[in-house]
């Protein structure tokens, strides 16, 4: 007998050859999906990332339970080498204290102990998730008077960079509350879920400074522009919580690539003086991508057109 004879394949009642609607008959029914116009091309590419959602959904699960982590040690680690490179250089931080910022004899010395006791301390409690709350005010007071300290706080990339690092934070925060509710004097009860919902709508907003800041610094090229183009889509669809994991996936992924390429300290010699300033850079940047991570895993919350799409 011969062996090419033809098998017809089975086909069960509620089979489907085109699940998700990108055939051109209109009467099929899809699998949970309102059959795609192929007139329309905004309907066919919805449908089309629809499907890429679900196959990039279950290949990352085995990824997915240790996203909270890596995103809090790469927001944090920032502020371990801002520490490690005070306690490294510590003559040049005072030498410059003193002489450039006039800080007096004792205080300059103070005021870096402090720092770097609140940024290892305050780091390792994110990490660890222990006291969390108090750890972000602990790095975001650090911040604020590391800007002011060392003369920088009226810089438009320091600003526009902690303005960023500061989202990270507010995204590690969010990620530490849990659905409680805590009662507060004078006030009505106000439960940690709804509190978690403007931090993460406020973590979303300021994480993009930083690529608005990469945007309006540099040469411009015929890349640069194409980067820029779908990073500024990119950062309204965070900003407004549209497509907000692919949006965030595409910035962490686009600032990566630039971070390494860009901020490449390790290939600067040691004794240059611009060794230092691309290392503090590509450690922001990672801080921020680890932003982008947790808000990749959280989610964009109540705040957002995503959730008000699945209310509606």
């Amino acid at each position: 007998m011969s062996s090419r004879i033809s098998i017809a394949r089975p086909q069960s009642s509620n089979y489907n050859p085109d699940p998700h609607g990108l055939s051109n008959s209109r009467s099929a029914a899809s699998s949970g999906y309102r059959a795609a116009n192929p007139d329309d091309p905004m309907e066919r590419l919805q449908a089309f990332s629809r499907q890429v959602e679900e196959y990039v959904e279950i290949y990352s699960q085995p990824l997915k339970p240790h996203l909270p982590a890596i995103g809090r040690f790469l927001i944090v680690v920032t502020f371990l080498e801002d520490a490690l490179r005070i306690l490294t250089q510590w003559g040049d931080q005072l030498w410059y204290l003193q002489q450039h910022r006039k800080f007096p004899w004792g205080l300059s010395h103070l005021f870096l102990l402090i720092n770097v006791a609140v940024m290892l301390g305050a780091s390792g409690m994110v990490v660890l998730k222990r006291f969390t709350e108090y750890a972000v005010a602990g790095l975001l007071s650090v911040v604020i008077i590391q800007g002011f300290g060392y003369g920088l706080i009226f810089d438009l990339n320091f600003f526009l960079r902690n303005l960023s690092v500061i989202g990270g934070l507010f995204m590690v925060f969010s990620d530490s509350m849990v659905s409680r509710k805590k009662l507060f004097a004078g006030l009505p009860s106000i439960s940690e879920t709804d509190r978690r919902k403007y931090f993460l709508l406020a973590g979303r907003v300021l994480l993009i400074f930083l690529f608005l800041g990469f945007i309006l610094q540099g040469t411009w090229s015929i890349a640069r522009v194409f980067v820029s183009v779908f990073g500024l889509a990119a950062c309204v669809m965070v900003a407004v919580g549209f497509k907000a994991k692919w949006s965030a996936s595409f910035l962490g992924v686009v600032l990566s690539v630039f971070n390494v390429f860009a901020n490449n300290w390790w290939s600067v010699h040691s004794k240059h003086p611009q060794r230092d300033f691309l290392k503090y850079d590509f450690f922001q940047t990672l801080s921020i991508v680890g932003g982008l991570i947790l808000l990749v895993n959280m989610g964009p919350g109540g705040l957002s057109v995503d959730e008000k799409k699945k209310t509606y």
